[in-house]
């Protein structure tokens, strides 16, 4: 039986008690029906989980499929793809591209599963996956069904969903993607991606250039995995931005208003105006030494001492700014 190290972007985290490995739909819903407690794995990419392990069953979700509704007619003005959980997210970003279903390509070199994305609503360089999730078909495990939420019902907001507020609830069987078809992106809303590319803010690019340009971007900061580079033995971004009230942002960092009337600053600005600069750790867990916002498994690692180091960070952000990070990955059997 593998132990969850052998699963996970950070390579921590012990045994489990059972371990099930689903590639067909009835074979998830089949292993849900434990009295044990359920750990869903996806690509790993999202956890944190204790060195003692879990104490229940893990559920590897393995299933696969993409089917669209549109062939490659360049008449054609969209297509809506759906896709199974268990399909590895960048894998569907490249046949996006490839098959020219555009509103994904911002979103490429992200780590994990298509299942987990309506979860953690992932977003990168100006896009999210809300923008173009038509519907999530889901095992409801109170009600011992299937639904089905249109984009309206999951309750898409900053790096949140319905799913992740309620999460022994709803198990994501495949997602539902609405994708305009051409060769140029969507438009380019990120300033750093934009310069990347060579073009104003607002303006389109194509859409394999954004795909490439945004990968170059992951991997100067660490952000595209890579066995034989410890910065890529995280768990991405550990901590999301803050969303706070305009008062509260510190004079010169990143402010970004908000529907509600609040911003949203940037989590590296603060973590780095702390005093915590790239790398800052031990030779078993530190930053990344390209990019602050990532904690990194230098090899030998414990989740005890990743743990530590995120308690540093977010406490030393707290003391100096009276603001309090949150962390993004999932915790498994450990707490912050």
């Amino acid at each position: 039986m593998p132990e969850l190290r052998e699963r996970t972007t950070l390579r921590l985290g012990g045994p489990a008690d059972e371990w099930v490995t689903a590639t067909t739909e009835d074979e998830l819903v089949a292993a849900l029906d434990t009295d044990l407690p359920v750990l869903l794995l996806g690509g790993g990419s999202n956890l944190v989980v204790a060195d003692e392990g879990f104490r229940g069953r893990v559920v590897e979700i393995a299933t696969r499929g993409v089917r669209s509704d549109a062939d490659d007619d360049p008449t054609c003005g969209g297509a809506m793809v759906t896709v199974a959980a268990g399909e590895g997210w960048d894998d569907l970003v490249a046949l996006a591209v490839q098959r020219r279903w555009i509103g994904v390509e911002a979103l490429s070199g992200i780590p994990g599963s298509v299942g987990a994305t309506p979860i953690q609503n992932v977003g990168a360089y100006g896009q999210e996956v809300a923008q173009t999730i038509a519907s999530v078909r889901v095992w409801d495990r109170v009600l011992r069904g299937v639904r089905t939420f249109a984009n309206a019902d999951c309750q898409f907001s900053y790096r949140h969903s319905r799913f992740k507020a309620d999460p022994q609830r709803h198990v994501v069987l495949d997602v539902t993607f609405q994708l305009r078809q051409g060769d140029l992106g969507e438009p380019v809303r990120y300033a750093e991606l934009a310069a990347a590319l060579g073009v104003e803010v607002g303006t389109r690019a194509p859409a394999a250039e954004v795909r490439e340009a945004v990968l170059a971007l992951r991997r100067a900061k660490g952000m595209v995995l890579d066995a034989a580079d410890h910065d890529t033995w995280s768990a991405g971004s550990f901590f999301t931005n803050p969303v706070v009230a305009p008062d509260v942002v510190p004079d010169g960092a990143p402010a970004w208003p908000q529907p509600d009337g609040r911003v949203k600053t940037s989590a590296a600005w603060l973590i780095e105006h702390a005093g915590f600069s790239k790398g800052h750790g031990t030779d078993r867990a530190s930053l990344s030494t390209k990019h602050t916002l990532a904690l990194t498994n230098r090899g030998t690692a414990t989740t005890a001492d990743l743990l530590a180091l995120a308690r540093e960070v977010r406490d030393g952000v707290e003391s100096r700014f009276g603001i309090r990070l949150v962390n993004e990955p999932v915790l498994v059997g450990c707490e912050l």
